[in-house]
């Protein structure tokens, strides 16, 4: 069994695919990845892509899917590694020793959970950075305040993540936060915050793309915190007030 399943989840992304599957293989850990692709059957020529990348990638599927959220749950279902975790297709490793200090720091402390910092960059080079998610030191007392890890950063060990479930498809762009609810809510939790930046997030994803989906992503923040019992609308509030201090703390 290799130590850590990474998943990218694909669909029309052509574009930035191939940049994601070479963040992979540049990793000094690249032994110790098992690396899955999720297809929702792209009619671009993703699965060209796929086919001439086939010896970097352990398994993969395309198919039709109900969202994001739905191919991301069939990614967990055929992982097998002892971590878990995403690099979607618009993101890549911030440098190529991401999984290696992942490894050694969580062998290190004992950990079931780990995250770290998060860039979003502009999606054409030189990749300039818009925003910078400065994370913290996990505590109970923060999920009532808004809080959440930049959850592109999140690995989790598997045992831990079987506890946990899977990502709620009723939730069309709130499933991650609604998951991350669920997993630091979790008594069996426990977690290092690596304080370096791991990912490079393009921007442009689907919550903030619209007025509609800001919106639509606003309701859906509050139903998970009401349905896992944290908070309500002060924990919104606080939430999205946060992502501010995002822009004045870009590196």
């Amino acid at each position: 069994m290799k130590k850590v399943s990474i998943i990218t989840v694909t669909y029309n992304c052509a574009a930035t695919l191939l940049s994601t599957i070479k963040s992979v293989n540049q990793q000094t850990a690249r032994s110790n990845i098992e690396y899955i692709v999720i297809d929702g059957q792209s009619t671009d020529n993703t699965l060209e892509i796929i086919h001439n990348n086939e010896k970097s990638i352990d398994k993969w599927i395309s198919e039709p899917d109900t969202g994001i959220y739905d191919a991301m749950n069939k990614g967990l279902s055929i992982a097998n590694g002892e971590w878990l975790g995403f690099l979607h297709a618009d993101d890549l490793f911030y440098n190529n020793n991401v999984i290696e200090d992942l490894l050694n720091q969580s062998e290190q402390t004992g950990c079931n959970v780990v995250y770290g910092n998060l860039n979003y960059i502009k999606t054409e080079p030189s990749f300039q950075v818009i925003r910078y998610w400065q994370s913290q030191a996990f505590n109970t007392s923060l999920l009532k305040r808004g809080w959440m890890p930049p959850h592109p950063t999140v690995y989790l060990k598997k045992d831990l993540a079987d506890k946990v479930g899977q990502f709620n498809t009723q939730f069309k762009i709130s499933a991650d936060y609604d998951y991350m609810l669920r997993l630091f809510s979790n008594p069996k939790a426990q977690s290092l915050f690596m304080d370096n930046t791991m990912i490079n997030m393009r921007i442009g994803g689907v919550s903030n793309n619209s007025l509609k989906n800001i919106i639509r992503k606003s309701y859906e923040d509050y139903k998970a915190l009401k349905n896992n019992n944290i908070g309500g609308l002060i924990a919104l509030f606080i939430k999205n007030f946060s992502k501010l201090t995002q822009f004045i703390s870009k590196k």
